[in-house]
């Protein structure tokens, strides 16, 4: 009887192809063309290492094109423009391929009752739907503050259909085209594109929303009158608030804003936040048995386009969880959308997060199914408990690969140094092994976690680290069988 267990090797030819998931069919993927296997009883499999630009597939060492000359050979046309490829592609087909579902426009569908639940709350904000998920890397980040090495602009946490175009990692890739347009008060829904690790929590789509306000530098009389008519608003509901941060050295006002005009923006982003999380969980908090009232808490953080800036959680359960996070927006960000006369608070919030916890859905890749018997469970204006329909047990799978020495990485600036870009050190990525896993196995997989790692010293197979990845296969509706798994498993 076989083991669950291989082991194999990883080149530095492999790295590259690992950074760069889109350059490989899926043919070649389930083939076994990323990591050369073999599967094991209780006899060890010696490493075999590979040459420098060579795979091994089927016990077949082959050597395979530059990098220069694959990424280069297409020029795929998504959404009716063609994007040529070039160093910094990484985005594979399966994830292109979620891009016309829109989850938070379906109707029926939590994502969407979450969204509309939120809009109602914001009466008098514009609800703002992007036409696209693809913006320039420009929108996403330079516009907004992020600084050259930040990164989330590496290649192993961003989507990139090239070096100037790729898919947004948040909805406040739009906030400057927003402000640009004219939008005093507005809230904007979409899709949001990252690379990441594998749980139940985190899928490579999901779906944020952005809120903002601004005020111009005459109306602070206003703002004082309408804080006030919110405070004694808030006063009147069973709601606790721990409200722990302040301005400091650490969480500053910015200088070119007035200190009160700054602390009345502040506070009115306070109590728009805390009036919205009671409309959300507070009808909720009633209905239990609990006699507490519901309690929400506000600590200091950080973000590259706010300051101060906060997050927000709210205690459920037994247990504080992170529901948002928000700040004064920086005025380099005003300033860029062509309305420095204008100053406001800005905050972004993870639609699926919230809708697991109100929904009590417990797998994030739910969202994403077609199957009646979850859809069937909700309705628009309603939030409802989900009714698990599935009760499979899971089936597990090891992997342990060597790496090879990362090298000393080169100099460099920007987005490079962040893993961008091709030079430097062919270091291993977890969400590089993801993007793989999640390419072949596609919603099969439950989970990916790193066992244990195993250094070893230079006199033993050339130094490096080997690997132990535990993976998860479990079908949403039906029950997965050791012989269907071996079918999709990443392993040859």
């Amino acid at each position: 009887m076989t083991s669950r267990r291989a082991i194999g090797v990883v080149s530095e030819a492999c790295l590259r192809r690992l950074q760069h998931p889109s350059l490989l069919t899926r043919r070649q993927l389930q083939s076994g063309s990323i990591i050369s296997s073999k599967s094991i009883c209780t006899a060890t499999v010696p490493f075999i290492k590979c040459k420098p630009n060579h795979i091994q597939c089927r016990g077949q060492e082959r050597k395979i094109s530059s990098q220069s000359e694959v990424s280069t050979s297409l020029a795929p046309v998504i959404e009716g423009n063609a994007y040529k490829r070039d160093a910094w592609t990484n985005t594979p087909p399966s994830i292109l391929a979620k891009l016309p579902r829109k989850l938070h426009q379906q109707e029926h569908h939590p994502i969407s009752i979450l969204r509309n639940l939120i809009e109602s709350h914001f009466q008098e904000f514009e609800a703002i739907a992007p036409a696209s998920a693809i913006v320039t890397t420009h929108m996403n980040f330079d516009e907004l503050g992020f600084p050259a090495d930040h990164p989330g602009r590496s290649l192993t946490d961003s989507y990139y259909l090239n070096q100037t175009h790729m898919l947004r990692t948040h909805t406040s890739a739009h906030e400057v085209e927003t402000f640009r347009a004219g939008h005093d008060k507005w809230l904007l829904s979409a899709d949001v594109y990252r690379r990441d690790e594998i749980d139940a929590s985190h899928y490579p789509v999901f779906h944020q929303m952005e809120g903002a306000r601004v005020w111009t530098q005459d109306q602070l009389k206003d703002l004082q009158a309408l804080n006030a008519k919110m405070a004694e608003q808030l006063a009147a509901c069973p709601l606790v608030i721990e409200d722990i941060s302040i301005s400091s050295e650490s969480n500053p006002y910015q200088p070119q804003h007035d200190p009160e005009f700054a602390k009345e923006i502040a506070q009115n982003l306070k109590h728009s936040l805390n009036s919205m999380i009671f409309r959300l969980f507070g009808q909720l908090k009633a209905k239990s048995t609990e006699e507490e009232p519901l309690r929400v808490r506000w600590i200091e953080a950080f973000f590259p386009f706010t300051t101060p800036s906060y997050e927000v959680e709210v205690f459920w359960n037994g247990e504080w969880l992170e529901i948002l996070g928000c700040g004064v927006v920086m005025q380099k960000t005003l300033n860029n959308a062509g309305v420095p006369e204008k100053l406001g608070w800005a905050f972004g919030l993870g639609l699926e997060r919230i809708a697991m916890i109100l929904f009590s859905i417990p797998d994030i890749r739910l969202f994403w199914s077609e199957d009646a018997r979850f859809l069937r469970q909700f309705k628009e204006g309603q939030i409802t408990t989900f009714k698990p329909y599935s009760k499979y047990p899971p089936c597990y799978k090891d992997l342990s690969f060597w790496l090879p020495q990362e090298r000393n990485p080169k100099e460099g600036k920007g987005a490079k140094a962040a893993g961008g870009g091709m030079t430097g050190a062919l270091a291993f990525h977890e969400n590089d092994f993801c993007e793989i896993v999640r390419d072949v196995a596609g919603d099969l997989i439950e989970s990916v976690t790193l066992v244990n790692n195993l250094v070893h010293s230079v006199n033993c197979v050339n130094g490096g680290m080997t690997q132990n990845l535990l993976h998860s296969f479990r079908r949403l509706t039906t029950s997965q069988t050791k012989r269907q798994e071996d079918k999709v498993n990443v392993i040859d």
